[in-house]
């Protein structure tokens, strides 16, 4: 008979209702920024771990299988440290809360109530031991599909260039199909454990009712009391049903997360040794010392090579694919460490040197030329970021790049695109060559084949090339006859040893004296060193080439 306890009733659960409301709103902001910082840190490590590792392992490893786990894998990562984890705190209370009041009100009843908790845990355990190896498979085939896509865009040109896109359109389907079906069988594995979760929830309300009815007859237990337990009960049935959702999105998030972390745990082959050092003055003797290699998986593909490159020097390396001119040169920046013997820089063993330090002194320019899709300023400056505009114009007329580029209408701010694909191989080419030239390193490595350009553009790029290797220690893969005549050591590898080698001397030319000395290099000579035009010189013996008829 007492209204007041009905408008202090009413008062207290709109002051409740108030109070719930911005506790939502705080903690749903503050589990979203922390969250969304979880995945931004786990990106930066991710990222800075993927640039400290080795070429052998990313030579094992598919971008896109890396795309995936960077973006959807750590996504999932995010959402469990965010919502999923919120709502599993919200539950847990709830049901700590809750069990807490029932118990102060009537212990039997209460025991009675909560005796299908437990059952609940056993099938929330049970759900996320098979859910979890089911969403490991659904990222390994997302990580997949990525895959596809990324060499497909990569490869876009083969593709129409061989009238492939009919097939490569059924191969990603297929892919993509594969993914809806594991889609679809996490979807039924979830939809089988809501309703058990909601049988199993609705059993304590049948027993309120059963039990709790008879105490109310008995006049036990008010109905006030039994109104309260049902209430109680009621309340609990919204965040069971959302346990499966968290159930399943922990599963998924902890199989993303031994993805991201089978990244983060990984040890790079290539890394600074303890006590390693900088190499502050650089002269540019380079010496390999009985170094044998092989990539993983693989037998030796270097056997007990051994070269002495003095300051200033060109070495000519010549050989069939396969016999290891580029394993040379890429064990000289460390993309790769030797598994026996040892390579010196000035009589350090690089492997000393701290991999920053050594990398620093050297340049490379390959024939297959990587820019980035940012302008063609950032490009030539990427080695040296703080350039000035005066040394960025220098080096582009030194690589003979300037002219063209001032063709452009934005100049050195045009975009070059993805690879550099709105420029012509020659004008990729020499943008390379500025880049290594504005960086001033001691020691080149670089492949001259110009192959993919016309005999115009060609000469422009040899002589830039000249110019690049002028006293620096340099590190050629040989294509023309005009390196080879101006190289200082000619190498000549077969099968991952040297065959052969000519030095220049104050008589001869290197390559004057493997003419002199070596069969080997007679049928290299003729097979792949291409003529200058300013040495037409003719091999002594002349295949005949094959003619092919339609």
């Amino acid at each position: 008979g007492d209204s007041a306890v009905i408008y202090g009733g009413a008062l207290s659960l709109m002051g409740l209702t108030l109070i719930r409301g911005v506790l939502t709103f705080l903690s749903g902001r503050w589990t979203e920024v922390s969250s969304r910082n979880v995945a931004r840190d786990l990106r930066d490590d991710l990222y800075s771990k993927l640039q400290s590792l080795s070429f052998s392992y990313h030579d094992q490893t598919e971008t896109g299988d890396l795309l995936a786990r960077a973006i959807t894998d750590i996504d999932r990562v995010r959402f469990l440290t965010g919502r999923a984890f919120l709502r599993l705190v919200e539950v847990v209370t709830l049901v700590i809360g809750i069990a807490a009041l029932m118990l102060s009100m009537h212990i039997p009843l209460a025991l009675l109530t909560l005796a299908t908790t437990p059952f609940l845990a056993i099938v929330a355990f049970r759900f996320g031991r098979r859910y979890r190896p089911l969403s490991l498979v659904i990222n390994q085939q997302i990580s997949t599909l990525t895959s596809r896509l990324e060499q497909n865009l990569r490869g876009a040109r083969v593709i129409k260039a061989f009238a492939q896109e009919a097939a490569e359109i059924d191969r990603f389907d297929s892919d993509n199909t594969e993914l809806l079906d594991l889609n679809l069988e996490a979807a039924r594995t979830r939809a089988m454990n809501l309703p058990l979760m909601d049988g199993i929830a609705s059993i304590g309300m049948v027993a309120i009712l059963l039990y709790g009815g008879q105490l109310v007859i008995g006049q036990q237990l008010t109905i006030g009391a039994l109104v309260a337990f049902t209430s109680y009960v009621s309340q609990l049935l919204a965040p069971i049903r959302r346990l499966c959702m968290i159930v399943a999105a922990i599963a998924q998030a902890v199989a993303s997360g031994e993805r991201v972390f089978e990244i983060l745990d990984a040890e790079s082959e290539v890394q600074d040794e303890p006590g390693a050092y900088n190499l502050e003055r650089v002269e540019g003797y380079v010496r390999f010392e009985r170094v044998s290699f092989g990539y993983a998986g693989r037998d030796h593909v270097l056997e007990h090579v051994s070269i002495d490159a003095h300051p200033g020097q060109v070495v000519a390396l010549l050989g069939s694919t396969g016999s290891g001119k580029s394993t040379i040169v890429n064990l000289i920046p460390r993309f790769y460490d030797p598994s026996e013997g040892r390579i010196t820089l000035d009589g350090h063993d690089i492997r000393k040197i701290r991999l920053r330090s050594l990398r620093v002194h050297i340049g490379v320019v390959l024939q297959d030329t990587t820019l980035f899709a940012t302008s063609i300023r950032e490009n030539i400056a990427f080695g040296r970021p703080d350039a000035s505009e005066d040394e960025i114009i220098a080096a582009a007329k030194a690589a003979a790049a300037h002219e063209f580029i001032m063709g452009f209408p934005e100049q050195y701010q045009t975009r070059v695109g993805e690879r550099g694909s709105s420029l012509s191989g020659g004008q990729r080419q020499r943008i390379a060559i500025a880049r290594a030239l504005l960086k001033d390193p001691k020691i080149l490595i670089l492949d001259d084949a110009t192959s993919s350009v016309d005999t115009e553009t060609e000469a422009v790029i040899q002589v830039a090339l000249a110019r690049l290797m002028q006293g620096r220690t340099s590190f050629v893969i040989a294509h023309r006859l005009s390196t080879v005549r101006r190289a200082d050591l000619v190498l000549i590898l077969e099968d991952g040893r040297i065959v052969a080698r000519g030095e220049r001397t104050a008589e001869h030319t290197a390559h004057e004296e493997l003419l002199q000395k070596s069969a080997l290099y007679a049928e290299v000579f003729q097979r792949q060193l291409r003529p200058d035009d300013n040495h037409t010189s003719k091999p002594s013996v002349v295949r005949k080439q094959p003619v092919y008829e339609h």
